[in-house]
């Protein structure tokens, strides 16, 4: 059809947004949401070290899609990167701007967010082109994360926001800044005088958010009818590590020393 996705984020990252969708609803809210309950992070430098990892994997999921060591995939290589830093750094300002003080946490998911929305565009879009993308993307699904925190989607790790979201920026940014000067076997976009690739782009967009919100939607409630995927209230409240896996966390104190002071300090470990 003509739609352009350099490294699957219409099939990947739409998809798995809107199959997150489908299966918020069909599953429903946990009590501790029903409850208001926040449930902070666990370990901040585990989400540094993850977001790390990420970012260093999408090298290879974004420039790989070049296909050769070659100057396109230098190209994905060098967006990839600038369009997840700038995302980085406007999710955490755009906080800033609202009143929140600038987090590391803030930082770690504008970057994801700026990777998933440069994938469909790494291959065809200039590194300048790719701090918009970055950019808009952060601040949209910034947006839409405040948005869902204030409705009853009980989304846990925001993957409909910011997977879904930021994968349909990528998507539509696509449709604006594609240019041939990068790949040739690409298409100019809006912002190059051609519109009628920039509304192929949103009609690929259209069917992938509805397939895969439909699609999901009924294989959840197939399943459920089948299988009950949600655990009982009992099992939810012990937590889905004990109750499913039975692994279970050993509480204890520990006598630490610091600078001649003994204190204790509860630690808990997994076995």
């Amino acid at each position: 059809m003509g739609v352009l996705d350099f490294a699957g984020g219409t099939v990947v990252h739409i998809s798995a947004g809107c199959a997150a969708l489908a299966g918020v609803l069909v599953l429903k809210r946990r009590k501790s949401h029903l409850e208001h309950r926040e449930i902070p992070p666990a370990n901040i430098p585990y989400v540094l070290i993850g977001t790390g990892l990420l970012w260093f994997g999408w090298f290879g999921f974004n420039a790989g899609s070049a296909l050769g060591a070659n100057s396109l995939g230098v190209s994905a290589f060098a967006t990839t990167n600038t369009a997840a830093a700038a995302a980085g750094l406007s999710w955490m300002f755009f906080d800033v701007l609202k009143g929140k003080k600038p987090s590391v946490l803030g930082f770690c998911i504008g970057a994801v967010v700026g990777l998933v929305a440069i994938t469909p565009a790494a291959g065809f879009v200039a590194i300048p082109q790719s701090i918009f993308v970055g950019v808009i993307a952060a601040i949209i699904s910034n947006i839409a994360v405040y948005y869902k925190s204030k409705s009853k989607l009980d989304d846990t790790l925001d993957v409909f926001p910011c997977h879904g979201i930021g994968g349909i920026v990528g998507m539509i940014m696509t449709g604006i800044f594609a240019t041939k000067t990068v790949n040739a076997a690409g298409a100019d976009g809006l912002f190059y005088g051609n519109s009628a690739f920039f509304f192929t782009q949103l009609k690929g967009l259209a069917i992938v958010v509805g397939y895969s919100f439909i699609a999901s939607f009924a294989i959840f409630k197939l399943i459920n009818l089948i299988q009950p995927i949600r655990v009982s209230s009992a099992d939810e409240e012990a937590g889905l590590d004990a109750s499913q896996h039975n692994e279970k966390y050993l509480q204890g104190t520990l006598l630490v020393t610091t600078n001649g002071i003994a204190k204790e300090e509860e630690r808990a470990e997994l076995v």
